[in-house]
């Protein structure tokens, strides 16, 4: 399975993609924190098929978990959850392209966390690419800049990319803390420790916000089923995404997954070219061509 990580961090990216697109259109008809618990209450359903058929298929027992376990998901969970609203915060802004692309930075940070959380190493051809694959990405932001050369230098002092770097920061420590999670059941086939962190992990994501929703924002529940067609969309688009990223992170190191996941901006160019007909900026093009090469040799040390 040494590379089977790589598809399915593909097919994560693309469900993300999805998601993001439709949880935009949910931040009009609910508050941050309810469309943030939309992905995670409709999304349950779909997670436990996931686990139900690694053990079907498989025939093993549920992984016995441990305090060790529950820490590492609590961990991964309360960051998502902080993430997404930072990251759902950010679509309701003027520049929210920005702030996406800025989230986009998990994977330096990832790296960062890695090293100092869990003690695995990036090599230095690795970072390379990562840095490379992070420039293509802010590259691609730029479209609509009046000053491009001014935007990339310092485009991260506006609101909306600190907003995209808190959001990329979280990201990167709920990955680590779900790798972690995955890899302390010491479960051999991966995708069956994948799954059942996924599961723990929304179950708890729900009743934290639940909590929350019930004292603070009580009337938004109403509104969260009241939205359930496209509230269901967004659980299942978010679910399948999840076990690509919780499966992929179980596999491989978390850096190098959100470096390849940041083809999420790769599929972002395409729709908007392909399907909305947008004319694509220069800058755009040469952020994708050195996404693309960031991409390939994070690939390429990854042998």
């Amino acid at each position: 399975m040494e590379w089977a990580w790589i598809p399915i961090t593909i097919w994560a990216a693309a469900c993300q993609t999805v998601r993001t697109g439709l949880q935009k259109q949910l931040k009009g008809r609910l508050s941050t924190n309810g469309a943030s618990f939309v992905r995670f209450a409709y999304g349950l359903p779909l997670a436990v098929v996931y686990l139900a058929a690694c053990l079907y298929f498989t025939g093993k027992p549920l992984p016995g978990t441990h305090l060790e376990f529950y820490a590492w998901t609590a961990l991964g969970a309360v960051a998502q959850i902080l993430a997404t609203n930072l990251l759902i915060l950010a679509l309701s802004m003027r520049n929210f392209v920005v702030a996406t692309a800025y989230s986009k930075t998990e994977a330096l940070q990832a790296a960062a966390f890695g090293m100092l959380i869990l003690a695995e190493p990036v090599s230095a051809s690795g970072v390379a690419a990562i840095v490379i694959g992070t420039i293509g990405v802010l590259l691609i932001s730029l479209k609509g800049s009046d000053n491009a050369i001014r935007a990339f230098l310092f485009g991260w002092m506006e609101k909306s990319a600190l907003i995209g770097i808190g959001s990329g920061a979280l990201f990167a420590v709920s990955a680590i803390g779900f790798r972690a999670a995955s890899l302390s059941l010491s479960e051999e086939f991966l995708p069956l420790a994948a799954a059942t962190t996924l599961v723990h992990a929304i179950v708890l994501q729900i009743g934290l916000m639940l909590a929350y929703l019930l004292w603070r924002e009580p009337g938004e529940l109403k509104r969260v089923v009241q939205a359930w067609r496209p509230g269901l969309v967004v659980g299942m688009a978010s679910a399948a995404g999840s076990a690509g990223w919780f499966t992929a992170m179980a596999l491989q190191v978390a850096a190098y997954v959100r470096m390849l996941g940041m083809t999420e901006m790769v599929f972002t160019f395409l729709m908007s070219y392909l399907v909305f007909r947008e004319k694509p900026a220069r800058s755009e093009i040469i952020g994708v061509i050195v996404l693309v090469g960031g991409i390939l040799l994070g690939l390429a040390v990854r042998k």
